[in-house]
Order: C-alpha cells, then structure tokens, then sequence
C-alpha cells in the first residue's frame, strides 16, 4: 500500500496532551476526520491520472479508483497511533493487483512515463487534512 506521512503541529499536540485517559478514545475519530479530504483529493487525482498521454483511448473499468481506501486506524508498535490511504493489495476482476498498477501510474515502467497522483495528493491536502483533524480535536474536547 502507498504510504504518505505527516507530521503533527506542536500547538495541535499541545491539545492531545489535555486529553489525558481519553485520547484513545478520541486519536481514531480525529485521524479519521483527517483522512477524508485527502481521500476525496487522491480519488480526483488518480482519475484525472488514468489514460492521460496515451495514443489509444483508456480502456479504464474503475476499479482501481474505487479501491482507495483508508485503513482502522490503529496503535503501532511504538505507541503511535496511524492510518494509511492509499491502494490495499487487492486483485481486480483479472487477476491484477491495484497496487501494482498505481505504483506503474505513480513511477512509470520502461515505455511508460510517471503520471504521479499519490505525491501530488500528499503536498495538496497537508492543510486541509491538518485544519480538518484540528476541527474535530476541537469538537472532541468541546463535549468533554
């Protein structure tokens, strides 16, 4: 699955630490909160991606769109707390991993330009996904 990491503000960790007993409660709520904008942005960019600069028309069935996801999110073994988007190693209905093929549209293969979607997605939702995560810490806190 593709990876995109991002680092928290510390004004934003800052309000984590109030939370106390209740922040793994709340972290899965918040990050999830987060991940919505830039799901909604790699599904555009991957679509506008697919069959751009090519000689023959796309012959696209969207399933590979469609295979976007985020993961539960869940503690790591360091005690942090992630959530992944991006493309899970499933298969299509021929038989080829969704994986492989974002990472070709991503990277490209000899004959086969990069058209990146992921990294671009990463650099256009930073803020968004920052702003959206602090707007539902906020509203998390507002009904303790």
């Amino acid at each position: 699955m593709a990876r995109a990491t991002f680092k928290m503000p510390d004004e934003f960790l800052e309000k984590l630490s109030k939370l106390n007993n209740q922040f793994d409660n709340i972290a899965p709520r918040v990050l999830q909160a987060g991940a919505d904008p830039v799901i909604k942005k790699a599904k555009s960019n991957l679509t506008a991606r697919i069959g751009e600069g090519t000689k023959e028309p796309s012959e696209s069935t969207g399933e590979l769109v469609q295979s976007l996801e985020t993961t539960k999110p869940a503690l790591d073994h360091k005690g942090n707390w992630t959530l992944r988007v991006g493309v899970p190693t499933t298969k299509d209905s021929k038989g080829v991993s969704n994986a492989l093929k974002a990472a070709v549209l991503e990277y490209g293969k000899s004959g086969q330009p990069p058209k990146p979607w992921l990294k671009p997605t990463k650099s256009a939702t930073r803020k968004a996904c920052t702003e959206a995560m602090e707007k539902a810490l906020d509203k998390e806190i507002g009904k303790l």
